[in-house]
């Protein structure tokens, strides 16, 4: 049994059991993919997957069994590595973190700012990503930290902490009539095209559920992943904007107005996710630090090593 083995068999259950995928991610041959699986069953004494003729369609009961602890073996190698560098070069390495566009744009420079200043060394990958996105990130190790509104929190392989908490706001041209009331409701609202975030992204679910609870159905001409794009086409005058309401800045938005709606749509949590189980270095875990200071190392790794709920 070596590394290589178990690497084939954790990528060819995340390949849907096409082994020419396998081998280009591996950078191996097909054959030798096929042979190492080969090798690794007779050794076992098991077969690990179900076949038809050369092909692979899933796993055995065995297979099923094998592949989580093929995880925590290379899962743990990892960590391993990091122990060692984490010891040998402390302010140097690499530190990735996916996030949203949202995230990255309005919440993280000032954080990223004064990372960069404490560790000048630590190159520091940002990764713009879909909330499910990131979740595969996490558990592919691709990304040590992410950082969302939606989904994370909902993969248990994942611990996950409160990172901020925000409201959406709704966002008109300077003189539109929506500047006129005294109290925004959704009715009004309803009454203009909107424009807001692609389903999935910074709240959209609150949105919707806002307009369903009060039995409305809006008129939502357009979509987008970012408040920027939105913006802009609130400004051209093809809609009311709704976005998350840190998007709205008066200096750089000098043309729009952002309204009160913390009354209309719920309050909205963006969550901090890393993977369970996996070692993070001093500069990551001061990176979470500086997000969030409650945040503590002790209190991060407690999370990570707890078992979750189910």
């Amino acid at each position: 049994m070596n590394f290589q083995q178990l690497r084939i068999i954790r990528e060819t259950v995340r390949r849907n059991f096409n082994l020419t995928e396998v081998a280009n991610a591996l950078y191996t041959s097909q054959s030798g993919v096929s042979k190492h699986i080969k090798d690794l069953e007779d050794e076992l004494g098991v077969e690990l997957f179900i076949r038809k003729g050369k092909r692979l369609l899933g796993l055995t009961e065995p297979g099923q069994e094998l592949v989580g602890i093929v995880e925590r073996i290379l899962l743990d190698t990892q960590n391993i590595k990091k122990l060692g560098a984490q010891f040998s070069s402390r302010d140097q390495g690499q530190l990735s973190v996916a996030t949203t566009h949202t995230q990255a744009r309005y919440a993280l420079p000032k954080v990223v700012t004064e990372f960069k200043k404490q560790f000048p060394k630590v190159h520091l990958v940002l990764h713009e990503a879909s909330p499910t996105e990131i979740a595969s990130m996490l558990l592919d190790g691709q990304a040590d930290i992410g950082i969302a509104t939606e989904a994370l929190q909902d993969v248990a392989e994942l611990a996950t902490f409160p990172y901020y908490s925000w409201h959406h706001g709704v966002v008109v041209p300077i003189g539109h009539e929506l500047e006129r009331a005294p109290k925004l409701t959704l009715a009004q609202i309803a009454e203009y095209p909107i424009i807001t975030y692609h389903q999935g992204f910074t709240g959209r679910g609150r949105i919707d559920e806002a307009f369903a609870k009060a039995k409305l159905e809006p008129d939502i001409v357009m979509v987008a992943l970012d408040a920027d794009v939105i913006k802009a086409y609130v400004e051209l005058g093809l809609g009311v904007g709704i976005v998350a309401s840190m998007a709205f800045d008066a200096v750089r938005d000098p043309s729009l107005r952002l309204l009160d709606a913390t009354h209309l749509f719920a309050n909205n949590t963006s969550r901090i996710a890393i993977r369970r189980g996996t070692y993070l270095r001093g500069f990551a875990h001061r990176f979470v630090e500086l997000c969030a200071p409650e945040l503590t190392e002790a209190k991060v790794r407690a999370g990570l090593e707890a078992v979750p709920s189910i």
